[in-house]
């Protein structure tokens, strides 16, 4: 029997996948919406579910845990303050999946990963605010 068996290895060692799996969390958290490769698409949606479920109960103890376990103190914030609140009154289903046709490369399936109720704004707002200070820096 295959119990126990129930995630895509992705051809990646344990601790690759994990750490990818995070760096992929952070980036959704950033900008609510990212373009990936299907399969890591489907392993993405729960690991990101847990994470929205645990910031919704806003602890300081839950706060550890996110920074834990993305590695990052500022996903985990904005976890806490902008999207626990957000769907305090969802009951699951934080995340969808939208098949994206196919990579020219190399034919592979491509999806985008985006928060139900996402704030369209937060998408580039990183680059923004990095370009808005550089140039208050010139002048």
């Amino acid at each position: 029997m295959r119990h126990g068996h129930g995630y895509r290895k992705l051809n990646r060692t344990h601790s690759h996948r994990q750490h990818m799996l995070a760096n992929m969390a952070i980036a959704l958290i950033d900008h609510e919406q990212i373009k990936t490769t299907l399969p890591k698409a489907k392993e993405l949606r729960p690991y990101v579910e847990k994470l929205v479920t645990l910031s919704r109960r806003g602890d300081l103890h839950s706060r550890r845990l996110l920074a834990a376990r993305l590695r990052h103190d500022a996903p985990a914030k904005k976890l806490i303050e902008v999207l626990g609140p957000r769907y305090a009154g969802r009951p699951g289903g934080y995340v969808r999946i939208l098949k994206a046709g196919f990579r020219y490369g190399d034919m592979a399936p491509m999806a985008i990963v985006e928060f139900v109720d996402r704030d369209v704004n937060a998408k580039g707002a990183d680059a923004r605010a990095r370009a808005a200070a550089e140039e208050a820096a010139e002048a």
